[in-house]
């Protein structure tokens, strides 16, 4: 039973993953192809994505609607819930939206994942334990890996402004926060339930503050077909499946899984939208999945 849900948590922990990687592609789509504010874009992608959520968690549940309100009635869980959708979801939501714009889909990524150091560092002090030669080793690596994939090797071709380098160191942190707050709520009320009313009120906070129901006007098909697969792949499916890992792995395995994350926007983004990759970027490709690699190897409990 154990094994098996140490295989769940893997599975939807890379899932989530690749799926942000899908969604900073199509973000990156958008801001190069369309005049987006990256504030309106995270609005509509967490307020539609918490309601699908929600829908979700209304028709899996027999007890119906008055379940998915029940939540709001627990005082200490409210709270954990509002700190996990301003300070977690919101916060990593706006501020990697707004790396992508004032950058790339890569570079975000790869800035993102520097959490995977922080995360790790700061389990061990709270939990008062010593890491693990594997783990110190994949933490290496996943640096390693997003630097080679970020420079090709050479610090000097990574050009970044100065608000592309704070909302991805910033985005890292997100993550961190929305992971560690989720658990305490997602093992009593479920991922969907959670990630859902997450998403809707942050969408709902952000909107009110950026007026979020005025859309822009040169938004085709495309453009919509691209916010369609961001709100459906990369925001409900994504941070669900990713909080749902969490939930059977623990926030230092699914933050090392998370570092697929930058190999798949690198990989998708060379494909779609005419980025190129070297050798060199393939070895940090490498070096990442040897870190998910590592992370599965790596048996002991946090």
């Amino acid at each position: 039973m154990e094994k098996n849900n140490t295989m769940r948590g893997l599975f939807f922990a890379s899932f989530g993953a690749m799926s942000w990687g899908i969604s900073g592609v199509c973000s990156q789509y958008l801001f190069m192809n369309y005049e987006l504010d990256s504030a309106w874009l995270t609005a509509i992608r967490m307020l539609l994505s918490g309601i699908v959520l929600l829908i979700i968690s209304t028709i899996k549940n027999k007890e119906g609607k008055n379940n998915i309100l029940k939540i709001w009635t627990q005082p200490k869980d409210l709270s954990w819930l509002l700190a996990f959708a301003i300070l977690g979801l919101l916060m990593c939501q706006y501020t990697f939206v707004s790396a992508i714009k004032y950058s790339d889909s890569a570079t975000a990524t790869v800035l993102q994942s520097l959490n995977v150091v922080i995360m790790i560092v700061f389990m061990s002090i709270v939990t008062k334990t010593k890491m693990k030669i594997s783990q110190v080793i994949a933490v290496f690596l996943a640096v390693f890996g997003t630097y080679l994939i970020s420079t090709g090797g050479n610090p000097r071709n990574m050009t970044i402004s100065p608000a592309g380098l704070i909302f991805g160191l910033l985005s890292a942190t997100g993550v961190i926060t929305y992971t560690l707050f989720s658990r305490p709520i997602i093992s009593k009320w479920g991922n969907i339930l959670v990630t859902g009313w997450g998403m809707l009120i942050g969408g709902l906070v952000i909107s009110i503050i950026t007026k979020a129901w005025i859309i822009p006007e040169d938004l085709d098909f495309t453009a919509w077909l691209m916010i369609a697969v961001i709100i459906i792949v990369g925001t409900a499916g994504g941070f669900s499946a990713f909080l749902e890992g969490v939930k059977h792995i623990g926030p230092v395995k699914a933050t090392l899984i998370g570092c697929l994350e930058p190999a798949s926007a690198t990989l998708l983004a060379s494909i779609f939208l005419g980025m190129r990759f070297t050798l060199v970027e393939l070895a940090g490709f490498f070096c990442i999945l040897l870190t998910v690699y590592l992370s599965v190897k790596d048996k002991s409990k946090e």
